[in-house]
């Protein structure tokens, strides 16, 4: 028998009485309107502003960040007395973004500035003593941090003693005790309500940046510059594209492809995208250029970075994206020899992960530039909290952890805080690290604390669906709503349909191990890709299938392709689509002594009965919505009324099945 992806599915709860306000506001389909209730978007006036973010009445930024007017206050003090300024970056693409953003800036503006980006390999992340020392010796006079700071109360209070100013922007959570800074501008600072509040660190760099240039009254010629290389950051960073973020990267995903930053346009030709007529994306950021940047910061020099996006010369940029690119080859190599290495000591060593409800993996020689991401991939493929380890010294492990929803990493660290040497996060994602005569302590605190939040049935990859389609639902026009309704990203995420008994009309696996499929339900056929699911062929027919909708270019043209996201085996035994579905008549006739009854299908209640003479047969479902079909048909009528009801082809799968188990319940009673 064919073995499908263990997988669990989670589907959204639907909610009926709240579609129609929905629909009649932005004109979206009922399907659409149902994903954007999942996503927490449940009145009108919300939906239209999501539809279009530029009816939002936003705050003014100086009203929301206290310390914001100070902020721009330091750094006109500077500008005008020629202190030198030095901002301190992180080595992943949204500190590498923050930090050209304001290299831009401050230089358009006269400043001398220059920057400082801690090693990952040898200094690890954020601001620190080191960095504040050679800022005294050279006479700073400023010191800004960006998408770092907030938790560096020692190496800040050393620099205020050693009397520089110090701007902190960041965006990660904060400590229990602030750093005695002349100014933080930080979005967690802020109620849960402002829609600055979801801002990555590129953001505050941003919002501090156009603060300044409209107080200099020189924030002419910078604008689009400043806004291409926040969505870049927002966008690599993973933040949430809602609020404030939503708005901006909307309008920057326009100005994207014809940016006039030399390092992204050298960058966009090196990945070879062609985007030069539409709104770019957010997956060819996610995909193409925010991998080739954060491979830089992984395992090689972030300062090629820096200067690739702070160059106006095409050859310096052409330089730099192609040092970017190879970077990010050697990268996808170290990924996947370290993955293949993970997968083989979890299947030949036989890792006790379902039993201690936690994988920790180790090998002292991973680079541990790049442990994380391979983490992810061992989150995806076996669905429990991940702990990936290598040797940091000869007495010291370090790792990265990625997390399910229901594993919170940062508290699990904590929860192991008295056998770590350091370690932070948040509830997806963390790094440590830990004494090697105290791993297998934390190992078993580990598997202590996975104990008490996980049950075994959460051991299996999660697939989050969002709603139930037809295959015929899936149409050109759903598409394009679909697309107008970009950026989908980080908490908004592209939709997650469904559709039940659908037959494999046809199967195939491609080089790279990826499943080409043809779907089939009634009369439609639709082409689908299942990437990296060829060990599961063949696959069995018919099934329930979960996927997103995409197009597929292919030798001049276009046509839509679903990505699967999820099988599983069909509840059912409904006959093959592709065959001819039969009709109500060759269903048994009910029993005629009983009329109506009440029945479940699919965890959903209905009512039916029988009338005409016993020639209509009538379901009801809880929002009040009837199919009625006369018996020997192939259409019936499906609405609130017999004057508003459209027809529709009870051959169908999912109607089919409907009336078999209607009759089935009449039959019971």
């Amino acid at each position: 028998m064919t073995q499908l992806p263990d997988q669990r599915w989670q589907l959204a709860p639907s909610q009926p009485d709240r579609i129609p306000a929905l629909v009649a506001a932005t004109g979206l389909s009922p399907l659409l309107v149902q994903v954007l209730l999942n996503r927490g978007i449940t009145t009108p006036e919300e939906a239209q502003q999501h539809v279009d973010p530029e009816l939002t009445t936003l705050p003014a930024p100086v009203d929301e960040f206290p310390d914001l007017a100070k902020s721009v206050g330091i750094l006109q003090g500077a500008i005008a007395d020629h202190d030198p300024i030095v901002i301190c970056g992180d080595y992943d693409a949204d500190g590498m973004t923050s930090t050209a953003l304001l290299i831009r800036a401050l230089r358009h503006w006269g400043a001398e500035v220059t920057y400082a980006i801690p090693s990952r390999m040898d200094e690890g992340y954020g601001i620190n003593e080191r960095i504040v020392e050679d800022c005294a010796n050279a006479g700073v006079g400023v010191i800004l941090t960006v998408d770092n700071g907030i938790a560096a109360y020692d190496p800040i209070h050393r620099a205020v003693d050693l009397g520089i100013s110090v701007i902190v922007t960041d965006h990660h959570d904060l400590p229990p005790k602030l750093p005695p800074a002349d100014a933080i501008l930080n979005p967690k600072l802020l109620p849960e309500t402002s829609p600055y509040r979801t801002l990555a660190g590129v953001g505050v760099a941003y919002v501090l940046a156009v603060a300044t240039g409209q107080a200099l009254g020189q924030l002419g010629g910078l604008t689009v510059t400043l806004l291409d290389l926040c969505t870049l950051g927002t966008i690599a960073d993973l933040a949430a594209l809602t609020g404030v973020n939503r708005r901006w990267v909307k309008r920057g995903l326009k100005t994207l492809p014809q940016s006039s930053l030399a390092g992204l346009q050298a960058l966009m030709q090196l990945a070879q995208m062609d985007e030069k007529r539409k709104p770019m994306r957010p997956d060819a950021i996610g995909f193409r250029l925010g991998p080739r940047i954060n491979a830089v910061g992984r395992i090689g020099d972030p300062a090629h970075v820096i200067e690739l996006l702070t160059t106006d010369d095409p050859a310096i940029a052409l330089t730099q994206a192609t040092e970017c690119e190879t970077t990010n080859r050697r990268r996808r190599q170290l990924c996947e020899q370290i993955e293949q290495e993970a997968v083989a000591l979890v299947e030949t060593q036989d890792l006790p992960w379902r039993r201690d409800r936690v994988l920790v993996v180790y090998k002292p020689d991973w680079h541990h530039g790049v442990i994380g991401i391979v983490a992810s991939r061992l989150v995806e493929r076996y669905g429990v909290p991940v702990f990936i380890c290598t040797q940091e010294n000869p007495t010291t492990i370090r790792g990265s952890a990625r997390s399910i929803p229901e594993f919170h990493v940062a508290q699990a660290l904590d929860f192991c805080d008295d056998c770590l040497l350091k370690h932070g996060g948040h509830q997806a994602a963390g790094g440590f690290s830990v004494n090697l005569d105290q791993f297998p302590t934390f190992q078993r605190r580990l598997s202590e604390f996975a104990h008490q939040h996980l049950e075994p049935e959460h051991l299996k990859p999660c697939v989050f669906v969002d709603v139930e389609a037809q295959l015929s639902d899936i149409t050109a026009a759903l598409y394009q709503q679909i697309e107008s309704l970009q950026p989908w990203g980080m908490g908004v995420n592209a939709p997650v349909f469904w559709s039940s008994e659908v037959a494999i009309a046809d199967q195939r696996v491609l080089k790279g191990n990826h499943l080409k499929l043809k779907l089939a339900q009634g009369e439609t056929v639709l082409d689908a890709i299942a990437w990296r699911w060829g060990d599961y062929f063949p696959l069995p027919s018919p099934l329930d299938v979960a996927y997103t909708v995409e197009e597929n270019h292919w030798q001049g043209n276009t046509t839509l392709q679903l990505q699967l996201a999820g099988l599983r085996a069909t509840p059912s035994t409904a006959a093959h689509p592709t065959t001819p579905q039969p009709t109500l008549a060759a269903l048994p006739p009910p029993t005629p002594r009983k009329k109506a009854a009440h029945f479940t299908y699919k965890n959903r209640p209905y009512q039916c009965s029988l009338a005409n003479a016993e020639n209509e047969l009538r379901i009801r479902n809880e929002q009040g919505q009837v199919l009625a079909v006369q018996r020997g048909q192939r259409t019936g009528l499906l609405g609130e009324s017999r004057e508003a009801a459209k027809p529709v082809d009870v051959t169908k799968p999912h109607f089919y099945s409907l009336i078999k188990t209607a009759i089935a319940a009449l039959e019971a009673e």
